[in-house]
């Protein structure tokens, strides 16, 4: 009686993907302790895929070519039915693109797919691996859109998947997660390295020989990273990261990697009890609306790519009751914030050494322009003089090591902004090149630090 052959084995590290001969307790290519696991790996079925594409007319064979004969054609862009999400995506979705979405778990990446996959207008399969049928649908009732074209497939097995999508031919697919799927060529179990990138081959084909959109969910670690091996965003076309608070209503939604567009824009959603709303005026919504004058709030223009808003800035200084002076940041950068109390100190003689500095931008959200240092200067000094900053004024300036006020990029598009939100002045770096008369905003330019000070609080 012949003995059954041995399955082949590999050792897998679980952070970056890399194989080893032997266990090992740290893996030599991460440097990541106890992430190295053994798994069943088939050799020959390894690169198999699972799509076949019966329709194999008029393909030929690859060959060396110029690249000036190369006839490049732009992509055609499919619209989402979702504003924001056709902005980052760079003017919409492009036809046989991959995109994989990551972000925390209850953050709305599933309720964002679930409203696209009902808005838009081409027929849509959602394939669920971790909600029953019912899920899915107690959660399209609650956001209150029907649609005929869209379909719902609650499966894991990347062979019925593809079975059910030849029988229905859908015109974009959303996968929901690739961490639950698992591909009967390849025996580790669901989640593991080698599903996550054999199922994610397998819909990388199928999107590639169909030209069909395919978006797919991913999970993220405790680091904030996709979970799954690193080739997993290489192979793909385009990285969204969906972020935000959940004790707050704000999600931020940006491009890590896109093959098709910019990585600079960005998308803002709110969380309703309907699911997702677009937010089509950030500005309205990040600054709050108080009766009272009160210090230490300051009103910044930002830029997140092309896209202009203003965001609140409040500061806190109070005595370091405690010996040991803290410095705490929301939403900024707190080496940034050391960076600028130094340059107060040293450069400009105030005294804040001794003293506890609490900074938070408004809204639940994180912003690393540099062009919001003026604002954060001027909450700072506001809380610690404790006189209100008047209203209707707006910051965008940089701040030096030595205590300048250095110009930004883009200002024209930031005293827009300020100007269509009501604002009546806006201080910018004598640097900048303005066309002052155009605007009916009052533009007051600056060179250093002591001239805020001495035109807000003297």
């Amino acid at each position: 009686m012949a003995t059954p052959k041995k399955p082949k084995t590999t050792f897998i590290c679980q952070n970056c993907g890399s194989q080893h001969s032997k266990w090992l307790g740290q893996c030599s290519h991460c440097n990541e302790w106890n992430t190295i696991v053994e798994e069943v790996v088939e050799k020959n079925l390894s690169t198999a895929v699972a799509w076949k594409n019966t329709n194999t007319t008029g393909i030929t064979k690859s060959r060396v070519r110029p690249i000036g004969a190369v006839q490049a054609e732009a992509g055609v862009r499919i619209k989402s039915g979702s504003k924001e999400l056709d902005r980052v995506l760079g003017g919409g979705m492009i036809e046989g693109s991959v995109t994989l979405m990551g972000g925390e778990p209850g953050i709305g990446k599933s309720t964002l797919m679930l409203q696209v996959a009902l808005r838009i207008t081409r027929k849509c399969l959602y394939i669920s691996g971790e909600e029953s049928e019912q899920q899915v649908q107690l959660r399209a009732q609650r956001i209150g859109i029907r649609n005929e074209n869209c379909f719902i497939l609650t499966a894991t097995s990347t062979q019925d998947i593809f079975k059910q999508i030849e029988a229905t031919e859908p015109e974009m697919v959303v996968v929901d997660s690739i961490q639950t799927l698992h591909s009967a060529l390849i025996e580790s179990s669901p989640g593991s390295v080698s599903q996550i990138r054999q199922c994610a081959a397998e819909f990388i084909q199928f999107a590639k020989e169909t030209n069909t959109p395919v978006f797919l969910i991913g999970h993220i670690t405790k680091d904030g990273n996709i979970a799954g091996p690193k080739i997993l965003e290489h192979m793909v076309d385009t990285v969204l990261q969906f972020e935000g608070d959940r004790h707050h209503v704000y999600r931020l939604l940006r491009a890590q990697k896109n093959r098709f567009g910019s990585t600079a824009e960005l998308g803002i959603y709110e969380m309703v009890s309907e699911g997702l709303r677009e937010v089509s005026n950030p500005s309205e919504l990040l600054l709050s609306r108080k009766d009272d004058d009160l210090s230490g709030s300051a009103v910044a223009a930002t830029l997140e790519g092309v896209r202009p808003m203003l965001i609140e800035i409040q500061a806190l200084v109070s005595s370091a009751v405690y010996g040991t002076p803290q410095r705490s940041t929301t939403g900024f950068d707190a080496r940034r914030l050391n960076m600028l109390l130094a340059v107060l100190e040293k450069r400009c003689g105030f005294h804040l050494g001794s003293k506890d500095v609490f900074l938070n931008i408004t809204g639940g959200i994180r912003v690393d322009d540099p062009a919001i240092d003026l604002a954060v200067v001027a909450a700072i000094l506001s809380s610690n003089e404790d006189v209100a900053i008047p209203p209707k004024i707006v910051f965008a300036a940089e701040i030096g090591l030595s205590g300048e006020i250095r110009p930004v990029p883009r200002v024209e598009q930031r005293i827009s902004e300020a100007e269509k939100m009501g604002f009546d002045q806006i201080f910018v770096s004598s640097h900048n090149k303005l066309n002052t008369g155009k605007h009916a905003i009052k533009v007051i330019a600056c060179s250093k630090i002591e001239e805020i000070y001495q035109r807000l609080f003297a």
